[in-house]
């Protein structure tokens, strides 16, 4: 098998492969293309029984791909009842089971950030659960009310202790709030007129933990699950 820059003619002749030089169009543009020309010529040679075999270039294979993506995007758009189809209209109305309602398709890119998300925000809740519960005072004497496990803190003492961890202070005690796990007066609190705000951590953090290490393992299960489906 020898290679080298000859003619159509000449290779299906000779048997060899071919690499094509650059050809100017007629607008003047230079066209670069590289093509293989795999030649087998059969052991009759007089008779000119020749079997030309041709491999896809690059550039067909990024066509193709090209095409791939254009056409899973039609038929995504094709079932969006947001898009400009003229067949929307026309459309059954989609049925969403209770736990599928507003969660993102399974094993979509979606999903997998939504997991991720989740194993953060509650590893950062955790966070602000425990400087609560490390630095706040209980929230009756002990001689008072030894049952009641409850902390408390000023806002603007765990603003300074949380600010050196994170700046999410707020939207943090707000996510706590709706687990039922802190509580506090007010929608939103703000540094300096809010730094009198008890801020009470309503549960034990025996208890805290053990809710978020269910809630990472379950987000955990079902990102290893959306990732196997993805490879």
């Amino acid at each position: 098998m020898v290679t080298a820059t000859t003619t159509a003619a000449d290779s299906a002749i000779l048997g060899y492969s071919v690499k094509l030089n650059p050809i100017e169009s007629e607008f003047g543009k230079c066209l670069q293309f590289s093509s293989v020309l795999k030649v087998s010529t059969q052991t009759n040679m007089q008779a000119g029984c020749v079997e030309r075999v041709f491999v896809d270039s690059p550039l067909s294979a990024k066509v193709a791909l090209f095409n791939k993506q254009a056409n899973s995007h039609q038929q995504k758009q094709a079932v969006n009842p947001f898009s400009n189809g003229k067949c929307v209209g026309n459309m059954a109305k989609p049925q969403f089971s209770k736990d599928e309602y507003g969660r993102p398709a399974k094993g979509s890119l979606s999903e997998s950030r939504a997991f991720k998300a989740t194993i953060e925000i509650c590893k950062e809740m955790l966070e602000c659960c425990t400087i609560i519960n490390d630095y706040g005072e209980p929230l009756f004497d002990p001689e008072e009310k030894p049952d009641d496990c409850r902390k408390v803190i000023s806002f603007g003492a765990l603003f300074q202790i949380y600010t050196v961890i994170s700046d999410k202070l707020v939207g943090m005690l707000l996510r706590a709030r709706k687990h039922k796990l802190v509580d506090f007066e007010g929608e939103v609190l703000f540094q300096r007129r809010d730094d009198h705000v008890p801020i009470i951590l309503l549960k034990p953090m025996s208890e805290i933990k053990r809710i978020f290490e269910e809630k990472i393992n379950i987000a955990r299960e079902g990102l290893k699950a959306n990732e196997a489906e993805n490879c």
